[in-house]
């Protein structure tokens, strides 16, 4: 790659040489030190090789008493694109201006790539690193890492470490947040673990406090279920912190309308317009255009313009496609609307469980009502149903 740039530079000229005696002239390249690559033979008197400008006239100059004859073939390099800008001001004027954006643009920021973060969204570090002066066209050589530290961890709780690196025109922003520590348990608290709800016991696991059923209980709501009071007898009642894990079996019920009759989507409009983000300026390659109404859907695909070897310019190409829905009445059958009912309701049963909680059987009822389909879950389940309650006089 290096090598293919350096020439480039300097240009290079691929050229066709003829001798009955063409090991000689490798011979004389070498003797007289003339840079050549890419040799290729085509027969034993003639081969093409590739050579910079000056070497050629250097090849000429050692082949002058030989019986040689070289054919220049192409020429390529920057060079031969000067001399023939040499009389197109407008398309030499270009190629400075485009060489200034290339050398001058990646001294300022024009791309952000955030990365470690899972908990604390992009948009708000951005955000953060914004009301900081840290933005989009600012000079990338003047990056104070601890200064940026301590002004910006405090407007972000959630993290703990940051650091921003420039390479190029791209900000490679790092980020490490907090590890909150678990909810610390209030020994001195007294408190007692109640039902959530009714159910059939299965388990019952009893940290601390003194379990008041066992496997097979069939418990109701608000029951005690493990007890932060224990009667040690001889020593007088004990208070304690009680908590624990008590899953049972659940039975629910649950119903959802769902009309007849819907509205569809039909007939998309698409049109598509096209813009150039030069920094944070953006110039629309489209007239005036209205504002997009409600039933429309909008995607915006940002193309940044890099360079041969991943240099980022401050370009950016927009393609905005934007398509408009209109709305029609749609006749849903019984079984269609039977289907959404049991997928609605099963996901709102699966919202209302607590984190482990399993669903063991389902049965589902159906019912026509004033042009609405009514869809009826029964399902049993496995769930924790105990709730830790704080006894009020003990708390401090």
């Amino acid at each position: 790659m290096y090598r293919r740039i350096v020439n480039f530079l300097r240009g290079n000229v691929r050229l066709q040489v003829e001798s009955p005696c063409p090991e000689r002239v490798v011979n004389l390249c070498a003797a007289h030190e003339i840079p050549f690559w890419d040799l290729q033979w085509k027969d034993a008197a003639t081969f093409t090789v590739s050579t910079t400008r000056r070497g050629l006239h250097q090849l000429q100059t050692v082949t002058g008493e030989t019986i040689c004859t070289l054919t220049p073939l192409t020429e390529r390099g920057a060079p031969i694109l000067l001399l023939r800008f040499r009389r197109r001001y407008v398309l030499l004027g270009a190629l400075i201006v485009f060489l200034l954006i290339m050398l001058t643009g990646n001294l300022f920021i024009w791309e952000f790539r955030v990365s470690g973060n899972h908990t604390v969204p992009t948009e708000t570090i951005l955000r953060a690193l914004e009301d900081y002066g840290l933005q989009v066209g600012s000079f990338g050589m003047d990056v104070n890492q601890e200064d940026m530290r301590n002004h910006v961890l405090l407007q972000l709780p959630d993290v703990s470490w940051m650091a921003v690196n420039v390479k190029g025109c791209v900000a490679h922003v790092q980020v490490v947040e907090r590890q909150r520590p678990p909810r610390r348990v209030e020994e001195h608290e007294v408190s007692n673990v109640v039902a959530r709800c009714a159910g059939l016991v299965t388990e019952v696991r009893a940290l601390d406090g003194v379990a008041q059923v066992q496997v097979g209980s069939t418990v109701t709501e608000g029951q005690l279920l493990i007890s932060g009071v224990m009667d040690t007898g001889r020593s007088g009642v004990r208070l304690l912190h009680g908590m624990g894990q008590v899953k049972a079996r659940t039975w629910h019920e649950l119903s959802v309308l769902v009309p007849l009759e819907g509205q569809r989507r039909e007939a998309p409009d698409t049109s598509v317009r096209y813009a150039i983000d030069f920094g944070k300026n953006r110039i629309k390659l489209y007239g005036k255009g209205s504002m997009a109404g409600a039933d429309c859907d909008k995607i915006i695909h940002y193309t940044p313009w890099t360079l041969p070897g991943g240099f980022r310019l401050p370009i950016t190409w927009v393609t905005e496609r934007t398509t408009s829905y209109t709305d029609a009445v749609e006749e849903k059958t019984v079984e269609e609307a039977r289907q959404e009912g049991e997928a609605a309701a099963l996901a709102l049963l699966k919202q209302q469980l607590p984190p482990g909680s399993s669903i063991t059987d389902t049965r589902f009822a159906a019912a026509q009502r004033d042009g609405c389909l009514l869809v009826t879950l029964k399902a049993e389940c496995v769930e924790e149903i105990g709730t830790q309650v704080v006894l009020p006089a003990a708390q401090p």
